[in-house]
């Protein structure tokens, strides 16, 4: 073992010194001559080493464009993810605007925020307080519909309880206003009977984010996909915020009322802003601020049409920017990897 590591030795020792000796050669001959020389081993000896030398360089050119690339398209992405939420929130404050246009005073605006901790899934805390004028036992409602009831106010915030705690209770009847009952929150988890054949989007979700229509007088049959907005009684929602609508009918022992199962109009999990309903407007019917009236549906249109200039201007730069991305891969002669393929595939 140690002989054959100096052997090795040797032979690089050798090596060095017959480099040395050619350079030194090289360094005293004639320009030409050295040219000769050196063009003569570039054609035989150092050509493979020449070769791999382009190819790296090639290679190193075609990974620095391939991450520029990758870069651009998630930096795009990220753009487009972006633009998703913004579009969302416009949405929302649009609505809220539309419900503003409609009652014109008598509510004020406020920002929701989610609890974390036990417990708190199924309250808000909102971000206005008897510094604006807010009372305790006031409606909450977003676009969609009825959101809760306030329980407690402080100076600068109100704390509400969603629709979907277990002690939340209101008067609500059919749209038409020929059905009556009191919706409360679905606990028992019978869901899947009622939902067995019916459409998968009617359903999804967990139980609880589904409502009950209790106390409806066994002749009154309600059809699926009936709307059902608060009845104004009760002394704390206005009439006619839509609650949510007909699924099915939930099978129970009473022999006198049916219970209905509801789809709930507004999800608390994608809660971010809200109307709070001045104690006013109790004795008001609210309905044509949602669009399930037509008054409700002009409004929210003119709130809309508002702002499609600015989404269409928005959507032409994405789409130019996505096409100038995909020439650039074109032009580069190769592939983005299988992340950023996927995004592309991801951005519509």
């Amino acid at each position: 073992m140690a002989r054959a590591a100096r052997a090795g030795t040797r032979v690089d020792a050798a090596l060095l010194v017959a480099c040395a000796l050619i350079a030194v050669m090289a360094m005293v001959l004639p320009s030409g001559t050295r040219d000769a020389v050196a063009a003569a081993l570039q054609r035989s000896l150092a050509r493979p080493l020449l070769g791999l030398q382009r190819q790296s360089e090639r290679a190193r050119a075609a990974l620095n464009e391939r991450d520029a690339i990758v870069q651009r398209l998630d930096s795009l992405a990220m753009r487009d993810a972006a633009s998703r939420r913004l579009e969302a929130e416009n949405a929302t404050l649009r609505g809220l605007l539309g419900i503003g246009a409609q009652l014109r005073t008598g509510f004020i605006p406020a920002n929701a925020l989610h609890g974390r901790l036990p417990g708190e899934s199924h309250t808000l805390v909102l971000t206005a307080g008897r510094r604006e004028g807010v009372l305790p036992n006031s409606a909450v409602v977003a676009p969609e519909g009825l959101v809760g009831r306030l329980t407690f106010v402080d100076e600068r915030t109100s704390h509400a309880i969603l629709w979907s705690h277990p002690n939340f209770r209101a008067s609500a009847m059919s749209a038409d206003g020929q059905t009556v009952g009191i919706v409360a929150p679905h606990l028992t988890g019978q869901a899947s009977s009622v939902c067995r054949g019916l459409d998968e989007t009617a359903c999804a979700g967990p139980d609880r984010m589904l409502l009950e229509l209790r106390g409806v007088a066994y002749r009154d049959a309600l059809d699926t996909g009936t709307t059902v907005v608060t009845t104004g009684l009760g002394g704390v929602f206005p009439r006619g915020i839509v609650v949510g609508r007909v699924i099915g009918e939930i099978p129970t022992t009473e022999q006198w009322t049916r219970t209905y199962l509801l789809r709930a109009a507004a999800h608390p999990a994608w809660v971010s802003s809200v109307l709070i309903l001045d104690p006013t407007l109790r004795g008001s019917d609210l309905a044509p601020a949602w669009p399930d009236s037509s008054g409700g549906a002009a409004a929210r249109a003119r709130a809309i049409a508002a702002g499609d200039s600015l989404r269409q201007l928005n959507e032409a730069a994405r789409l130019a920017e996505l096409q100038r991305v995909t020439d650039s891969v074109a032009a580069a002669g190769g592939r983005p990897a299988p992340g950023p393929r996927d995004s592309v595939r991801r951005i519509p």
